[in-house]
């Protein structure tokens, strides 16, 4: 198989293949990222065509954004026309849900499944081969996938067709910002209050206002530690679908809409390349009595 994008989470996915026993083709812009995979048994490819090329029976994307994906995918010389019949494409990549139908028609049009996969869980999850994968195509191509997904995910949901997965991870990001500005008002909260935060979250770890988001980044966020587990840049990107999303479909999203404005400020801030749990340098920013703020 090929797999193109070596990211924080696309490089440890690629790694899990290798590990389930998968012959495994990689191709990354930033060569040196490709380095530890072909040392573990992967194959170097020069470029993206070449990471789907000779019969690969299944080629997986992981990139950045809706763009990315049309122009490795779509554009000329796309992996597609390397692909033959019978193959099956998985995009792992958070698009909007229009490219990921663009993508199952051009493939179809060419007898080549199509997958749209998001993933959810983070560079921890990935890590981990935990990832919980919301999958959208037909019944009969998602069951071709999932051998594969279960490398890497320990969830794999069919939702519906194709774009289906992506409408499904928008609203997965729309949790995950409220999660986190919550989170972070949280820890502000309780520092002005003199309470250790750590305490006062365990605290509240074991009742209704648990959650995975909680348990995950609030000890990296009281640190102030914002190492990129998924960045400030892709989270406001994810937002940005949603609220495309809703506007085609003529709802309103007014905490969605709030939120993605803390995480743009974030990355106005220069926070872009920093976790997403930087939203509480925002936080910070409006709470100068805490000393934290700046």
């Amino acid at each position: 198989m090929g797999f193109i994008g070596l990211g924080v989470m696309g490089a440890p996915m690629a790694g899990h293949l290798l590990d389930a026993g998968f012959e495994v083709g990689v191709f990354n812009r930033s060569p040196e990222k490709m380095a530890p995979l072909v040392d573990r048994g992967a194959r170097a490819a020069s470029d993206a065509r070449d990471a789907a090329a000779a019969g690969a029976d299944v080629v997986i994307t992981m990139l950045p954004d809706s763009p990315d994906v049309e122009q490795v995918v779509l554009g000329d010389g796309g992996v597609l026309t390397a692909m033959p019949p019978g193959s099956l494409f998985i995009d792992c990549t958070t698009v909007r849900p229009a490219t990921s139908r663009a993508v199952a028609a051009a493939a179809a049009q060419r007898g080549i499944g199509a997958v749209d996969a998001p993933v959810s869980g983070g560079e921890v999850g990935a890590i981990a081969g935990t990832l919980a994968v919301m999958a959208g195509g037909s019944a009969e191509d998602v069951q071709r996938a999932r051998p594969v997904l279960d490398a890497f995910a320990g969830s794999v949901q069919h939702v519906g067709p194709a774009g289906a997965g992506q409408t499904v991870k928008a609203a997965n990001q729309m949790l995950v910002a409220g999660n986190l500005a919550l989170l972070a008002e949280a820890i502000v909260f309780l520092e002005a209050a003199g309470i250790d935060p750590s305490t006062g979250l365990s605290a509240i770890a074991g009742g209704l206002a648990g959650s995975r988001c909680l348990d995950v980044k609030s000890p990296n966020m009281i640190k102030r530690d914002f190492t990129p587990g998924f960045r400030s840049v892709l989270h406001r990107k994810d937002l940005r679908i949603a609220a495309d999303c809703a506007a085609e479909s003529g709802i309103a999203l007014p905490v969605t809409a709030l939120v993605s404005q803390l995480i743009a400020a974030v990355c106005a801030r220069g926070g872009g390349d920093l976790d997403h749990g930087a939203v509480l340098t925002v936080i910070d920013a409006l709470s100068p009595t805490t000393g934290v703020g700046t």
